[in-house]
């Protein structure tokens, strides 16, 4: 149950911590991808701070293979190229 506490007004609000809704990890991840790519601190803190950790690198993690295959099939190359081709290393 949510902690409640009065207003000035008299009616009760939740506490400031539980206000937030809990958020999807896939979108924490697309989040802070973008905020990384953008240079935006606020959406990279805001993708930190609304799910775990280990969510957010599991989440990060999905992001980076469904991004590989789907250049991998739109390039019609394997994901092994694309996925060196993006970190520039040499071919395999």
């Amino acid at each position: 149950m949510r902690e409640r506490r009065a207003n000035p007004d008299g009616k009760p609000r939740v506490a400031p911590r539980e206000a937030r809704r809990q958020r999807n990890l896939f979108e924490a991840a697309a989040d802070y991808v973008v905020g990384c790519v953008e240079d935006d601190e606020d959406r990279i803190e805001d993708a930190v701070t609304s799910v775990q950790p280990e969510a957010l690198t599991f989440g990060i993690n999905e992001l980076a293979c469904r991004a590989v295959i789907a250049l991998a099939r739109e390039r019609d190359q394997s994901p092994e190229t694309v996925a060196r081709d993006l970190l520039g290393l040499p071919p395999a």
